[in-house]
């Protein structure tokens, strides 16, 4: 039940991304000089957020999955981690604007909470597909470190060469 509720929202939240795009979202407004880069770097999120999808449903398949049981541990780990570490990041935002270190804590509105809730039970679904995964399969210690921690440099480094090769290829403005 999990991995399916997982992958639906995963499938559901990739469809925000879709609907950017299919509605222009980005082609007027403060972001239309960026739209191209945008365009590209939407449809890399869907990707993203469809591979973790696939990466739920195929944790709870009957038998091993398209992806050798070790690489599918490690993308499990990676979306485990790198959802928790979004959603701590959320939170010591949150504190930092209701102390009044950053912003206001007028800021925090109820769809702001609902987003970060979101976000929680979608790393708690993966942490409990990830042990699951990896008692079944006996992944071992040393590829579940290299999920927790690979997986959220290797989404950082994406998500920071990404737009430096479309500003160098001309796709998105400089600055």
């Amino acid at each position: 039940m999990t991995g399916l509720l997982v992958a639906l929202c995963c499938g559901g939240f990739a469809v925000v991304n879709v609907i950017f795009e299919v509605t222009g979202r980005f082609d007027g407004g403060p972001y239309a000089a960026y739209a191209s880069g945008l365009l590209v770097m939407n449809w890399l999120v869907v990707v993203l957020k469809l591979v973790g999808a696939g990466a739920a449903l195929s944790s709870i398949a009957g038998r091993p999955a398209i992806l050798p049981p070790a690489v599918l541990g490690v993308v499990l780990w990676s979306a485990f981690a790198l959802l928790s570490l979004y959603v701590l990041g959320a939170v010591g935002q949150a504190f930092g604007m209701a102390l009044g270190l950053m912003g206001s804590a007028g800021q925090i509105t109820l769809a702001g909470v609902g987003y970060v809730l979101f976000f929680t039970l979608m790393a708690v679904g993966f942490g409990a597909l990830a042990i699951s995964y990896s008692r079944r399969f006996e992944i071992r210690k040393g590829l579940i470190a290299l999920g927790v921690l690979g997986g959220p440099v290797a989404l950082g480094l994406i998500l920071l060469a990404a737009p430096m090769l479309l500003t160098a290829l001309g796709v998105m403005p400089a600055a």
